[in-house]
């Protein structure tokens, strides 16, 4: 018998169970008995036998697949959010099809992932429209904005709380001393900037303060550095140069204190920085930044969840989840007296 013959009913006959219990072996979280499972698996090796996932997606009408689109993987929060979503994903017996997309055309992008008949799809660029989402959604593929809010239509969303990030900086710097305190801003037209900066302007208004200066570095690293060095070397060399700087991701942290170490500038007894979401590298020597961190981990459970629950109820539903924050201290930033 060819090995390219072989089906699910010849396991079965070896391994003297039922089809049923193969096609359970074979689906992840399914419910068999580790006898059983061990004899399926044995048959199958002798047998050659690998299933066919095309066979089970026709039968099923399921792909398995959930696409997940990102803009970019520049900031280094999102391979950490790729590899964590894909592992939880494959538990529960679906694959993640990454989508790197720069383009801006809904209809193009809807069409690309409508031809591979994911299941469902996380959306976590910020160069796309909440618009998109909603046209997904409509279609009747359920969807998930990730790391982005947004208030409109039936999009269920997950992101970290950035308005109480931003305020929560706004404390520490004026606590600390600091008088002149700039904003390093991401996407002009992301929730996740905008959320950051409000929070960032609610709570120094709180301590009597407003921001001194801001520039734009769009989430990108050498646009951060470009944007650092129009805050800091320029006019605003002298006497009203910011004190503080905080930028609204770690991956543009990074290059803010590249570019101010260069512009002469020592951090943090001229600069104190501080970024947003505590990435692995924002712990190494070079920068020891201080951070705001969000939890890739709950963030992608819930996720998860809402994915899960849509296709479970085969309908498009709308929840938000809002996960904490905390303030990651290291050097990179003076501290409060207290």
């Amino acid at each position: 018998m060819s090995k390219h013959n072989v089906t699910s009913n010849d396991v079965a006959r070896l391994a003297e169970v039922s089809q049923s219990a193969v096609s359970r072996t074979f689906t992840p979280g399914a419910s068999v008995a580790p006898q059983t499972r061990a004899r399926v698996l044995e048959a199958a090796r002798k047998l050659g036998y690998r299933p066919n996932a095309i066979a089970s997606t026709l039968s099923t009408r399921r792909s398995r697949m959930i696409a997940v689109v990102l803009s970019n993987l520049q900031n280094q929060f999102y391979p950490i959010v790729i590899e964590t979503l894909s592992q939880r994903l494959q538990k529960d017996g679906y694959h993640v099809l990454l989508f790197i997309t720069e383009t801006e055309d809904a209809d193009e992008l809807l069409l690309e992932l409508m031809r591979y008949q994911v299941d469902g799809i996380v959306m976590a660029s910020t160069n796309l429209s909440s618009g998109l989402a909603q046209q997904m959604a409509d279609a009747r593929i359920p969807v998930v904005m990730f790391n982005r809010a947004s208030s409109k239509g039936s999009i269920s969303t997950v992101s970290s709380d950035n308005f109480g990030g931003g305020r929560a900086v706004a404390h520490f710097l004026a606590d600390g001393g600091h008088q002149r305190i700039a904003y390093l801003a991401g996407a002009e037209d992301s929730s996740t900037n905008q959320d950051r900066e409000a929070g960032l302007r609610a709570g120094l208004a709180e301590r009597g303060l407003r921001v001194a200066a801001r520039a734009v570095g769009h989430y990108e690293f050498d646009r951060a550095a470009q944007a650092t060095r129009e805050l800091f070397g320029g006019p605003a060399a002298g006497a009203d140069r910011p004190d503080a700087l905080f930028v609204a991701s770690d991956h543009m942290a990074f290059a803010a204190i590249d570019t101010l170490r260069a512009l002469g500038l020592r951090v943090p007894q001229d600069v104190s920085v501080v970024g947003f979401d505590n990435v692995p590298q924002a712990a190494w020597g070079a920068y020891s930044l201080t951070t705001i961190e969000q939890s890739a981990a709950p963030m992608i459970e819930a996720t998860v969840r809402m994915l899960l629950q849509q296709l479970d109820d085969d309908a498009v539903t709308r929840d938000h989840v809002v996960v904490p924050t905390r303030l990651v201290l290291r050097t990179s930033a003076r501290l409060p007296p207290s």
